[in-house]
């Protein structure tokens, strides 16, 4: 699996104007992406986002741009750390500009990336609606897959106490459910906002239920 996903990586390197080998950039991160602490934010979710871009790529200003923030919005994951997006866009500035690729294309990276900090894109802003959408679109699959999301978040959280965890999922559960649109692009709002407001409010139900 993580080959292919090299091999994404370097050709998205090479059309984005990169002047030096991009395969040691590709395997840092995918080595980031398969660190221990990870149960959903791994290579699979890596794949599944831009597998999701490239659905949305149409809907996308730079959908370039797009999938270099997809593969830069977790790099740098640890669950009890709360500067995650922070470091990740940091470090998509960092090897980015060592990369050789425009200045300009780097700073949208960034963006984006500490863009998935609330996954709230202003109106207009179609590279961030394509990221986020593709971010949450896990949110709105079959009851068994969204089972899996939250048994791996819960993984990847076990340092938490069970009450603790759950009232602090509540809430943010809370918060989405009152989101006036989970997703923005059209294609993303028809394919998932139903199911995931299914999803979310069967969670909700079985935390404080």
């Amino acid at each position: 699996m993580t080959s292919s996903l090299l091999d994404r990586w370097n050709a998205l390197l090479s059309r984005c104007g990169a002047t030096v080998d991009p395969v040691p950039y590709g395997t840092d991160l995918l080595d980031r992406w398969a660190e221990p602490q990870r149960r959903y934010h791994t290579t699979e979710h890596l794949r599944a986002v831009l597998d999701h871009v490239d659905a949305l790529a149409g809907q996308a200003e730079d959908a370039d741009a797009v999938r270099l923030a997809a593969w830069f919005h977790d790099a740098v994951y640890r669950p009890d750390r709360s500067e995650n997006e922070e470091r990740s866009a940091h470090l998509a500035v960092r090897a980015l500009r060592e990369a050789g690729l425009p200045e300009p294309l780097v700073a949208e990276v960034a963006r984006l990336v500490r863009l998935t900090v609330t996954h709230a894109p202003e109106p207009g802003d179609r590279n961030g609606e394509v990221l986020c959408d593709a971010d949450l679109a896990v949110l709105g699959g079959t009851p068994e897959s969204y089972a899996a999301y939250t048994a791996a978040v819960r993984e990847e959280y076990a340092f938490v106490p069970e009450e603790a965890f759950r009232e602090g999922r509540a809430a943010i559960l809370r918060a989405l459910l009152e989101l006036p649109a989970l997703y923005r692009t059209p294609a993303a709002r028809e394919r998932f906002d139903a199911a995931a407001r299914a999803n979310l409010a069967a969670e909700l139900g079985t935390l404080t239920g």
